[in-house]
């Protein structure tokens, strides 16, 4: 990534710096007329069919989020419209992971795909583009209750656990959608991809809290309705910017059903349309399924159920204690009590200690580099948790500066050692590092050997808290898994430019006005080295017939694309939807 573009908006602005390896550059002047083209027929077609179907903020969203039908919308201006309304907007190369992708939520920054899909993917793409991110997600952001919901989602989803299986069903999916976007794709290749995603998908085992959430997240943001069953309206972005599924899935072929917390229990294909889509009457009503199953997550929970799944999640991950003291890392073992309860909590490899999400000075992964481990609760015979203790109460047991002590705790962990620090913060106690110490459990084994070097006990009655990530993901240099798997940028031959200059000629001409004679030479030229477009045919059509010119070439090329269009049925609907826009155009405030 090159120097950092916060497009003079405070959202991207704030953004975390281990958000920010994720952002690529726009690079606006790579876009082809063709590029364009896609982007105004599918605009054009969102516009014609979503103002009766689209939940109504969509139309006047478009010009909120800085979007125009004419072309594809640039950062900068997507990121002035939407400081507004106290969002902000940033390219990045495909699909990012889901922890990623729900961090940028809860920074109020949606995260846009650079590339455009494909004119032969003009319908519906299986991997982001532009056109989904922008015209799908940023439309709707203008509506308050739904951009809170959409907030307070990433914020919840920034703290789920994930795991290994996650990772490797996020890298298939990722391989797939690239592949499919790739117009010269093997078969092969793609059948491979496809047995990959469903393998993974088959093998996932007990599906993690990302997993879950990015569920709710699908069947919501991506695919969600609004109002009632017999009537919903569109709000999900993967239906907003898709103009094949956003009529596809009105008919009674594609259930509609109430969405509750059962929307857990329907997984997703990201690469085929939805057999059954959620209606929600109300943004609160996601809201309250959110609230719903974020009481049931680690991060709320905390105690022995939280620290499993952390266990269980094998990637970093931060237990708190009821003190304020975080600590981050690869958790490996738990002890509890009789009643289930956490008595000592470890660590493995690099871990470091925080508080309020700001790593402590000399606490990071380079000083706790083979792992952490600490009691949890009370001590012996004592009426409160030491965490309370005041000064006075410290020294009545012998807990001071330079003091020799033994500490016994309920869960029968023995802490012996000379202590050189007591860390207090906001009334409360939450670190004593001691010398010379060595730390038993109830069966008399060495937990901590005084050769180990110094001991830092953290201080908590319970764990209130577990949640996926680190504290501190900043400090904790913390790198979100990225894929090695490139997206396809095509090379362009000299047959495919040159079909850009005829794209470009026609896009001139209605952008600049002018003589529409040489459009009859740009339709020469289509015939002779490009028979296969249709796009460009249409857009000269509409030209001539929207200023009722050279009626006989306009003739031609209609006879044209009814036949394509009669004789090819891959080009059936999009000629035909092509067509009846010609007949009924789109209100020209919202071309410009």
């Amino acid at each position: 990534m090159s120097a950092f573009n916060d497009f003079n908006n405070p959202q991207v602005a704030a953004l975390p710096r281990h958000l920010k390896q994720f952002i690529v550059n726009q690079h606006y002047e790579h876009y082809t007329p063709i590029d364009h083209a896609v982007w105004r027929y599918v605009m054009r077609q969102n516009y014609s069919y979503l103002k009766d179907v689209a939940y109504y903020p969509y139309i006047p969203g478009l010009q909120k989020a800085g979007l125009t039908i004419e072309k594809i919308p640039d950062l900068q201006d997507m990121n002035t419209a939407l400081a507004k309304i106290g969002w902000g907007a940033v390219t990045v190369d495909g699909f990012i992971p889901p922890a990623a992708f729900m961090e940028y939520q809860a920074h109020r920054v949606l995260v846009i795909a650079a590339d455009i899909r494909q004119l032969n993917h003009i319908e519906y793409t299986p991997a982001p583009d532009i056109i989904h991110e922008s015209a799908g997600h940023a439309p709707i952001i203008a509506d308050k209750d739904y951009h809170e919901y959409l907030s307070y989602f990433g914020s919840i989803g920034a703290k789920a656990m994930f795991s290994a299986q996650d990772f490797e069903l996020y890298e298939a999916i990722r391989r797939l959608s690239i592949l499919k976007e790739m117009p010269d794709a093997n078969a092969a290749d793609i059948e491979q991809a496809e047995a990959q995603v469903a393998n993974q998908q088959e093998n996932m085992g007990e599906p993690s809290e990302m997993a879950l959430l990015s569920r709710l997240h699908w069947w919501t943001v991506e695919y969600g309705l609004i109002g009632t069953l017999d009537d919903p309206k569109i709000y999900g972005a993967g239906l907003l910017s898709s103009i094949g599924e956003s009529a596809s899935c009105m008919t009674a072929n594609v259930k509609k059903l109430p969405y509750t917390i059962d929307a857990l229990n329907y997984s997703y294909d990201i690469t085929k349309t939805q057999p059954q889509l959620f209606v929600t009457p109300t943004f609160q009503n996601l809201i309250d399924v959110l609230e719903q199953f974020a009481n049931n997550m680690a991060f709320r929970r905390g105690g022995a159920y939280g620290m499993q799944k952390a266990i269980e999640s094998k990637n970093t991950c931060t237990a708190v204690y009821s003190s304020g003291l975080q600590v981050s890392g690869t958790f490996t073992d738990m002890v509890t009590d009789e009643k289930g309860l956490p008595v000592y909590i470890k660590t493995t490899g690099p871990s470091a200690l925080a508080i309020g999400n700001k790593q402590l000075a000399w606490h990071g992964k380079s000083y706790h580099k083979d792992g952490f481990s600490s009691p949890v609760g009370r001590l012996k015979g004592k009426a409160k948790p030491l965490e309370e203790f005041t000064v006075d109460e410290l020294n009545a047991i012998g807990i001071k500066q330079g003091q020799q002590v033994t500490l016994d705790f309920e869960g029968a962990t023995r802490v012996i050692g000379k202590v050189e620090m007591i860390r207090g913060e906001a009334g409360k106690i939450q670190l004593i590092t001691f010398t010379d110490c060595t730390v038993t459990n109830g069966m008399g084994e060495t937990l901590f050997n005084p050769a180990w070097g110094t001991y830092d006990m953290a201080v908590g009655e319970r764990i209130v808290s577990v949640f996926g990530g680190a504290a501190d993901k900043d400090a904790f240099l913390e790198v979100i898994y990225r894929s090695n798997t490139a997206t396809h940028h095509p090379q362009h031959d000299y047959r495919t430019l040159e079909l850009h200059k005829l794209y470009q000629q026609v896009r001139n001409r209605r952008n600049k006005g002018g003589d529409l004679g040489f459009l009859g030479n740009v339709w020469m030229m289509l015939q002779r080295y490009h028979h296969d477009d249709w796009l460009c045919a249409l857009e000269i059509l509409e030209l001539l017939e929207h200023e009722d010119a050279e009626v006989n070439l306009a003739a031609e090329i209609r006879q044209f694309l009814e036949h394509k269009a009669a004789n090819q049925p891959e080009y059936k609907k999009l000629i035909t939807d092509g067509l009846y826009l010609i007949k009924h155009p789109v209100e020209e405030k919202l071309v410009v």
